[in-house]
C-alpha cells in the first residue's frame, strides 16, 4: 500500500515499515524503504563517488601501501631487443667444452637455420666480495657487482619482440594493458604536485617499437600513462611561451583557464579523458618551472658528471638520461623507465643475429658506465635502500649461432626459454644470484620465474601487495600479474 509522508511517497509494504499512517518514521524504516527503492540507488552513487574521491594517496580500491614498503621509488633500465645473457651474466663454462659442437637435436632457430654452439663472445670473472660472474662486457657495472641482485632463470612467454616487450612490461603480450609504471602511479599516487608520477626517457636515438604503447595507461584513468622527457636538447620542448610573459599575468590566465576547464568538464559529467588531458595542461603548467631545474644538469658538480659519463660521446646520452633519473626521483618521481634500444631495421637496438661482439659492444658501450654510475651515485647520497633499480630485457639469446651453418659464427638467435636480469637497491639481498639455466644456457634450470614473478616482487618491494592492486574493467578485478605471481621470498633482506 502507498502511505504519504510530507515531501515524499513511499510505496512499502505496511507490515515492514510503519505500524499506522501517522507512526513515527524511524532510522530503521528508513533504511529499509531505501533499501529497495530507487533513492537508495542513488545515495549508494553518491556516496561510492565521494568515498572513490577521497582515496589517498592514491587510485586503488585498495589504496597501498599493504604491507611497510621498501621502496619508496623506483628506475628501471629496459634493453630493448633481447640481451644475451650468455655473454653478460651467465657463465657457462659447459658451453666452453662443446664450442662448435651441434646444438641438441630439438634446437630451432631463426627462419629455421641453426648453426653450432657458441661460447660466450667476452671473457667471465668472478666480481668483487660476492664473487658473482659478469663478463668484460659490462666492465664498469663488474665494479658494483655486490650490488647486484641477478635472476638467472627468467622465461618469456614469447620469442617475438614486440609481444615480449609488451609482456615484459604490462604482464600481457597484447596492447591494451597497463604498462607497470601506469599501475603505480595508479596505486601510489604522486608525491609532488609539479612533476610525473611516472616519467619515461627514450633512446635519444629512436623510440622502441610501438612507441607511446609501451608506457600507456591502457585501461586505468589516462592520467597514468608515462610522460616522455628527451635525453638530448631540452627536456620538454616549447616549455615556455613564445614570448615574455611576467609572472602575475602568467598566474592570472593559467586561472581564468582553470575555471573555464572546470566548468567545461562538469558540463560533460566529467568524462575521464577530458578530465585526463585538463590534468595534463595544468600538470605542464606547473612543470614549467620544476622541470628545468630538475633536469638542469650543470647544476651537478663536474666529478659527478665525469662519473655518469656526460663527457663521452659515446655515451653521452644514456649518462644524461641516469643523471636525470637521479634527480627525479629525488625530488619525487616515483617511477622512471630508462630505454636502450629502438626500433627493428636499424642499428639501434640489442638484437644480435649478424654479431654480438659487434652488436653487444655498441650497445652496452652507451650504457654500462652510467648505469653502473647510477647505482654508485644512489649509494653514496644513501637513496639505494629506499630505491628499486631494474635492469631487464625481453628474452635472452641462443647458446647456438644463429644462420651459421655448420659454423659457429658470431650471432645468436631469441630465446624466450631462458635468461637473465637483475635488480638493486631496497630490501634486496646483494651480490647474489637466484636460479640457474641448464649446462649450455638453453633451456631454465633452477627455480623458473616468470614475468608475473618478478612483477609480483617488485610491487612487494614497494609495500603492494600484487593480488590486492586491481581496478574492475570489462566484469573483471584486473591487476599487473593478471591471476598469477609469487613474491621471490629468497632475493629479499
Amino acid at each position: 500500500m502507498s502511505i504519504e509522508r510530507p515531501h515524499c511517497r513511499l510505496s512499502v509494504p505496511d507490515r515492514r515499515c510503519f505500524r499506522g499512517a501517522h507512526a513515527d518514521f524511524t532510522r530503521r524504516d528508513l533504511l529499509g524503504c531505501f533499501a529497495t527503492g530507487l533513492g537508495g540507488v542513488a545515495l549508494a552513487s553518491l556516496l561510492a563517488r565521494e568515498a572513490s574521491a577521497e582515496r589517498t594517496p592514491g587510485e586503488a580500491a585498495d589504496p597501498p601501501p599493504h604491507h611497510p614498503p621498501k621502496a619508496a621509488r623506483a628506475i628501471q633500465i629496459f634493453l630493448q631487443g633481447g640481451l644475451s645473457h650468455l655473454d653478460s651474466f651467465d657463465y657457462k663454462p659447459g658451453l666452453e667444452k662443446l664450442h662448435g659442437k651441434s646444438p641438441p637435436s630439438d634446437a630451432q632457430g631463426f627462419m629455421g637455420r641453426v648453426g653450432r654452439l657458441h661460447k660466450a663472445h667476452f671473457r667471465f670473472q668472478q666480481r668483487g666480495e660476492s664473487g658473482l660472474w659478469v663478463s668484460d662486457l659490462f666492465p664498469h657495472l663488474a665494479h658494483v657487482a655486490d650490488e647486484l641482485t641477478v635472476i638467472h632463470s627468467m622465461w618469456a612467454g614469447t620469442g617475438n619482440h614486440t609481444p615480449a616487450t609488451y609482456e615484459a612490461n604490462s604482464g600481457f603480450r597484447t596492447l591494451g594493458f597497463p604498462a607497470a609504471g601506469s599501475w603505480l602511479s595508479y596505486g601510489l599516487g604522486s608525491e609532488v604536485d609539479n612533476l610525473p608520477t611516472f616519467v619515461v626517457l627514450p633512446d635519444s636515438r629512436a623510440w622502441p617499437t610501438s612507441g607511446a604503447n609501451n608506457w600507456a595507461a591502457g585501461f586505468l584513468p589516462a592520467r597514468h600513462q608515462g610522460v616522455v622527457l628527451n635525453t638530448r636538447g631540452p627536456a620538454v620542448r616549447d616549455l615556455r611561451p613564445a614570448s615574455d610573459v611576467d609572472d602575475a599575468t602568467q598566474q592570472a590566465r593559467f586561472a581564468a583557464l582553470a575555471e573555464l576547464n572546470r566548468r567545461h568538464a562538469e558540463e560533460r559529467a566529467r568524462d575521464d579523458a577530458l578530465v585526463s588531458r585538463i590534468n595534463s595542461y595544468e600538470l605542464a603548467a606547473r612543470m614549467q618551472s620544476a622541470i628545468p631545474e630538475a633536469t638542469e644538469l650543470s647544476q651537478e658538480s663536474e666529478e659527478t658528471r665525469k662519473l655518469y659519463g656526460i663527457d663521452r660521446p659515446e655515451c653521452a646520452d644514456f649518462a644524461t638520461a641516469c643523471l636525470m633519473a637521479r634527480r627525479l626521483v629525488e625530488r619525487g618521481v616515483r617511477f622512471v623507465q630508462l630505454w636502450s634500444g629502438g626500433p627493428f631495421g636499424q642499428e639501434v637496438h640489442w638484437d644480435a643475429h649478424g654479431s654480438v661482439p659487434d652488436n653487444h659492444r655498441r650497445e652496452a658501450g652507451k650504457i654500462d658506465q652510467p648505469v653502473a654510475a647510477l647505482l654508485a651515485d644512489l649509494r653514496r647520497r644513501g637513496m639505494l635502500d629506499d630505491t628499486l633499480v631494474i635492469f631487464n630485457t625481453e628474452f635472452g639469446r641462443t647458446p647456438y649461432a644463429e644462420s651459421a651453418g655448420d659454423k659457429a659464427g658470431p650471432g645468436r638467435d631469441h630465446n624466450a626459454d631462458v635468461f637473465s636480469v637483475w635488480l638493486a637497491g631496497a630490501g634486496l639481498k646483494h651480490g647474489v644470484s637466484y636460479g640457474s639455466s641448464d649446462e649450455i644456457g638453453w633451456k631454465p634450470g633452477d627455480k623458473p620465474v616468470d614475468v608475473h614473478d618478478f612483477h609480483a616482487t617488485i610491487l612487494h618491494l614497494l609495500g603492494i601487495d600484487h593480488t590486492r592492486l586491481t581496478f574492475y574493467h570489462n566484469g573483471i578485478d584486473r591487476r599487473l600479474t593478471n591471476v598469477h605471481g609469487h613474491v621471490l621470498s629468497e632475493l629479499l633482506a
